[in-house]
């Protein structure tokens, strides 16, 4: 047996209000997962991402390579957690490395609109690389789709790239 992830979720902001109160009032989890390198070592971003935690959940800002770890580990069976990385890359090495989201797939929740990349939602942005990342989830067996709170539709990151014109690169 492994964890039960509830949620796998794509938001540059992490954790903050709409994670906070939506979508763990949705999903349920008993753990939060903030899955990120550069967090985990920069104390004051940490530390403020904590502080976004609702008191009923428990939060962790955790490295990919911890992730994987406590993943294979049996002690942290009982974690019903809610994922969150920066990027579709950081999901794409969780699963490259053998986390098992084919079942629930990931959510786009917010990528932030940069110079050279293009907006596929209103609050999706992305470039190629991002749609690499999709791809390589997508070859993986997992579903990567576009939905910023729980009660809106689930839209597949791939298709609306392509309507956008956006290519791998």
């Amino acid at each position: 047996m492994t964890m039960a992830i509830q949620l796998a979720r794509v938001d540059n902001r992490l954790l903050h209000g709409q994670v906070a109160t939506v979508w763990t009032k949705a999903i349920r989890p008993n753990r939060i997962l903030i899955v990120s390198d550069t967090v985990a070592h920069d104390k004051l971003r940490k530390m403020l991402i904590m502080q976004a935690a609702p008191p009923e959940v428990k939060a962790n800002v955790i490295t990919v390579e911890k992730m994987v770890q406590i993943y294979r580990d049996s002690r942290f069976d009982q974690f019903k957690p809610l994922i969150l990385t920066e990027t579709l890359a950081e999901m794409a090495e969780l699963v490259q490395h053998g986390i098992d989201l084919t079942e629930i797939g990931v959510n786009v929740g917010n990528l932030a609109y940069t110079v050279h990349k293009t907006m596929l939602t209103p609050s999706v942005a992305a470039d190629a690389s991002d749609v690499s990342a999709a791809m390589a989830l997508q070859a993986a067996g997992v579903q990567v789709y576009a939905q910023t709170v729980p009660n809106d539709r689930q839209q597949d990151f791939l298709a609306l790239a392509a309507k956008k014109g956006l290519a791998v690169d």
